[in-house]
């Protein structure tokens, strides 16, 4: 349905994407409206298109498909725009004078006669030059999100498109559509294509054939590759441009030649790169391999005797892998320490930190996420930061591609040794983040599991160092006593062996610790019911577990019935339902509350 009005007020807005949520008013009623609303401002006159929506916490909003700003008609909403904030140096009581002066003329004047505003009492002729071009500016941004609407892109890109391109942003486009792959992330492919195809561009045309290489590329990285088999891109481009085997040959190297690809040949099979992830794969390769060779500054000459020592003070008798990964440690620069859970990692960094700070060594750890890096403080007495604070990084922005790291010179980490944990979810560009603030002489310790977490970024990096059997690695696998008695670490080795669950007979033969229950169900309201069950007293009454304190559930799913925002949203009303009018704020479909 098309709805007009105004905006009464703005309750939520993202400025990246320039998602909102707003109070919105018709002259028969007011309501709440969700959306995509770039360049907009409360006061605004808009034309809407969508539907009524009836949201399970918020009740009914309407959910906008497309907008269009319309111009103040009256002398009233002229005066209300005007004074909205949409111009800067414009306030209330000049928006009047300038309204009271030319009525329903303000808008000609404004697009026409600029010279005229300097009339209005504290208006120069300057000011009035640079209050014209900013509302015509205004103005134009509003054929950006016409023209991209019409090609079925949304709302949300439309901002982007303009920071980037700037007001003649529409000509640009038309003459190479496919510049908004390489803008957005995510756009859908054919809908670029469509645009190009409709303004004029043939099947065979070269930008088109390049763009859908590179787009397949691109798409490929979303899945945490960082390059693809030339042969297998070549199938999927003629597949979505329909075109020939030739035209992708001359598309490749065009891209070559231009330096936007690299191919590189590898046990007789080319593999296709983008030129940013090939350089960055190349950086962190030299990088490592300097590291490696560089002197070897922080070695301890008495590494034995030291040995001997730290198993007398803690009292723990070290096996011959967690010995052999402390020697290894000590005759190399950089080392990789993998193994299963209940293996032993943690009992070495432990000793390395112990071993190299009695010989005053600076050791600094650090891990991918907040949750890994509290856990590295909590089992290792020693805080740990997350990657991205050790490097002084921001988060990488998730709507543009990764762009290459060489232009990042980084904050240089004042460390003799460095342990990295859980280094199977660090990815590439990360990793080359990291190899360039350390100083030479720095050992370098990468601590993980190559069957855990994966990166949600590209490259398997953890994984690729351990295969290419360059770096020293020490593989640990034996599981040590305490951890033996725990179904889960068992639980964990034989799912990565292919094996099944322990089995009820098994379980009672050796004595386990009751940490691991699987319990089947097929329907999801069944499943449901379990978590629910589970979180709210079944595991407070078998092992005084708290939901606040002690427990986390896990979903595979932000979506559905068992995905992360409706769990979220049960657990919530069953645990902390706002029964005493507790403070609280919704934002972004979920409310925010303090805990009774």
């Amino acid at each position: 349905m098309e709805i007009i009005g105004e905006i009464e007020t703005i309750i939520y807005k993202n400025e990246s994407n320039s998602y909102t949520i707003a109070q919105f008013e018709t002259e028969e009623e007011s309501f709440t409206i969700v959306g995509y609303l770039p360049f907009v401002n409360k006061g605004d006159a808009l034309k809407l298109i969508g539907k009524f929506v009836e949201h399970k916490d918020y009740g009914r909003q309407f959910k906008i498909d497309t907008f269009e700003k319309l111009v103040p008609q009256t002398i009233t909403a002229i005066e209300k725009y005007l004074s909205n904030g949409n111009i800067k140096g414009i306030g209330e009581s000049i928006a009047k004078r300038i309204t009271k002066k030319f009525g329903e003329e303000t808008i000609y004047v404004l697009k026409n006669e600029p010279e005229k505003l300097s009339q209005v009492k504290g208006i120069s002729e300057k000011r009035a030059q640079e209050i014209s071009e900013e509302f015509v500016q205004n103005w134009e941004v509003w054929q950006i999100v016409g023209f991209l609407e019409r090609f079925g892109i949304g709302a949300e890109y439309a901002k982007k498109v303009f920071d980037l391109l700037g007001k003649n942003a529409i000509e640009q486009i038309e003459s190479n559509p496919y510049m908004l792959i390489d803008i957005a992330r995510g756009v859908n492919f054919k809908q670029i294509d469509k645009m190009a195809l409709d303004l004029g561009i043939n099947y065979d045309n070269e930008k088109r054939i390049s763009s859908g290489i590179k787009y397949g590329l691109i798409k490929s990285t979303y899945n945490g590759n960082s390059c693809v088999l030339k042969a297998n891109l070549i199938e999927f481009v003629i597949s979505l441009l329909d075109v020939s085997t030739e035209n992708v040959e001359d598309g490749l190297i065009n891209l070559r030649v231009n330096n936007e690809i690299v191919i590189e040949e590898r046990e007789k099979q080319e593999y296709v790169y983008l030129y940013e992830f090939y350089t960055v794969e190349s950086e962190i390769v030299f990088r490592i391999n300097r590291l490696q060779k560089a002197k070897n500054m922080k070695k301890i000459s008495d590494i034995e005797d030291e040995l001997k020592k730290i198993e007398k003070v803690s009292k723990i008798k070290l096996s011959e892998k967690q010995k052999e990964a402390i020697r290894q440690i000590n005759d190399n620069n950089v080392v990789i320490i993998t193994g299963g859970p209940g293996t032993g990692k943690t009992t070495i960094i432990k000793n390395i930190i112990d071993i190299y700070e009695t010989k005053g060594k600076k050791v600094v750890l650090c891990a991918p996420t907040g949750r890994a890096a509290k856990r590295m403080t909590e089992t290792t007495g020693k805080e740990a930061s997350t990657l991205h604070r050790l490097l002084e990084i921001g988060k990488i922005d998730d709507d543009s591609l990764y762009k290459n790291t060489s232009d990042y010179e980084g904050a240089p980490i004042d460390a003799d040794i460095i342990i990295v944990d859980e280094m199977s979810m660090v990815d590439m560009f990360i990793m080359n983040y990291l190899l360039k603030c350390i100083y030479q002489g720095t050992k370098l310790i990468l601590v993980g599991d190559e069957d855990q977490l994966p990166s949600v970024g590209p490259g398997s990096v953890l994984k690729d160092l351990i295969h290419s059997e360059q770096i020293e690695t020490t593989h640990l696998d034996k599981i040590f006593r305490q951890a033996a008695k725990s179904k889960i670490v068992l639980n964990a080795h034989r799912v990565n062996n292919g094996d099944k669950f322990l089995s009820k007979e098994e379980e009672m033969s050796e004595e386990l610790n009751e940490d691991f229950f699987f319990i089947k169900e097929i329907y999801e309201e069944k499943i449901l019911e379990q978590v629910i069950s589970l979180c709210t007293g079944r595991l407070k009454k078998y092992g005084n577990y708290d939901f606040f304190q002690n427990i986390q559930v896990l979903s595979p799913t932000k979506k559905g019935l068992l995905g992360t925002k409706e769990l979220n949203k049960v657990l919530q009303q069953q645990l902390n339902p706002n029964i005493n009018n507790l403070p609280e704020k919704a934002s972004m479909g979920a409310i925010y509350r303090t805990r009774r």
